[in-house]
Order: structure tokens, then C-alpha cells, then sequence
């Protein structure tokens, strides 16, 4: 403003001044505009579009110790048990006696299976429910193979997310030990706990991929003895 008064000037930072916080930007800008000025504002921040559905989404799982997942929008929903500031770490237990993961898994749960753990699928049909999803207090019935000769069972402790939960189980090194609170990591491609990882306490890792049947549940055994 070359034409301007000297005294101009003055007042309009005056009228800033005297105004409050929570009305300063505006009354700047109505001052502005009365004295022909003009003042540059920063560009409006633009919202980041969400994910898409058309490929796999990078999911942590909540309280999880694996790495970052990649889940597809065909994975299945499962719901948490446990709070994550409630859950317990990771530890092995050594008995007085060697224990078999059988004896253990039966102890916890009370199911009237016998036999090696690789019969375990097939002894479970018309006696309890055998699912494909996790659920709490369930036996996850591993299948056989050239590391798991005679098969392998854990007990569902905690449900972490639709794709970690914890185990507790029995002589997973063969060493009779007892495995506490111990992760497993789905790692199937639909999120269908068709294959999975066991955490590794040496290595502090999740190790190799194993196959699984399903999981045999107790709570929803069959009612046809009582019929």
C-alpha cells in the first residue's frame, strides 16, 4: 500500500492484538481484507484414502510377538479371550515325571480320548464337536508327519486374534516338558488354521509350518448318550 496514512498500519496491528485467541485468526483476516491485504494459508491437509478389500491388508496382531501378517479379506473373525495386558509370558515347565502331550491334553480337558495323538481326529468323531476355527479350552489336534510320527495335541488357552493364540501342551522337544502360554501363529493362506507355527523358545521365533486336522470341543459334545 504505497498510498497508505502512516497511522494505518498501526491500528491494524492494534486490532490483532486486542482480540482473543479463539477469534484472532479471524479478525487477522477480516483486517486483512479491509486494508486490500492478503495473507497465504498453508494447503488443507488431504484425508489418506482407506485400505482397500482387493488384497491383503499388513495386520499386527494385538499382543502378538510375530511379525507383521499379511491377512486376505477371506480371512475368518475370531474373538479375543483374554485382554493383552492380562496375557502370561511364554514359559516351560519341567515335572517330576516326563509327561506326554496325550496325558497332558486329557488332565486339562477332560476328554475320553486315548491312544497316540495322531488318532486323535478320527477316535473324536460322534463323541465331540470337531471344528476348523480355535475356541478356548479346545485340543488342537496336529497332523501327522516325519517330525510328528505319532502326531501331536495342545490345549487352546487364550484366543489372541483370528490369527494368534496360546496353547498349553506337553513333551512339544520330547523332553516331557510343559509349554506355557506358548504362541501359535495361524499361517494358512485363507486364515483357516490348516497350517501353523509354534513359537520357539531357544530361538525366539516362530519355527517350522505343521499341518493340523482341527480342534476337538469338549463344550460341545454330543448329546446322543443322553437321548
Amino acid at each position: 500500500m504505497p498510498n497508505a496514512k502512516p497511522w494505518i498500519l498501526p491500528l491494524a496491528i492494534a486490532l490483532v492484538m486486542s482480540a482473543s485467541l479463539s477469534a484472532q485468526a479471524g479478525v487477522t483476516d477480516d483486517v486483512a481484507k479491509f486494508f486490500g491485504l492478503s495473507f497465504s494459508k498453508p494447503a488443507p491437509v488431504e484425508d489418506i484414502p482407506a485400505p482397500t478389500a482387493d488384497g491383503p491388508v499388513a495386520i499386527a496382531a494385538p499382543g502378538s510377538i510375530a511379525e507383521i501378517i499379511s491377512l486376505s479379506d477371506t480371512a475368518t473373525p475370531s474373538f479375543p479371550t483374554v485382554a493383552v495386558s492380562q496375557l502370561a509370558q511364554p514359559s516351560v515347565e519341567t515335572p517330576l515325571h516326563k509327561l506326554f502331550c496325550v496325558e497332558y491334553a486329557r488332565a486339562l480337558t477332560g476328554l475320553n480320548i486315548f491312544g497316540d495323538a495322531k488318532f486323535w481326529w478320527d477316535r473324536a468323531r460322534n463323541l465331540y464337536a470337531r471344528v476348523t476355527v480355535p475356541a478356548e479350552h479346545a485340543v488342537m489336534v496336529f497332523t501327522p508327519s516325519p517330525r510328528l510320527k505319532k502326531g501331536h495335541v495342545a490345549v487352546v488357552s487364550a484366543i489372541i486374534s483370528k490369527r494368534e493364540i496360546r496353547v498349553e501342551q506337553a513333551n512339544w522337544q520330547n523332553h516331557g516338558e510343559i509349554d506355557h502360554a506358548m504362541p501359535v501363529m495361524d499361517v494358512s493362506a485363507r486364515n483357516d488354521w490348516s497350517q501353523v507355527r509354534v513359537w520357539d523358545m531357544r530361538s525366539k521365533a516362530f519355527g517350522r509350518v505343521y499341518a493340523v486336522s482341527g480342534f476337538i470341543a469338549k463344550h460341545a459334545m454330543m448329546q446322543a448318550a443322553n437321548d
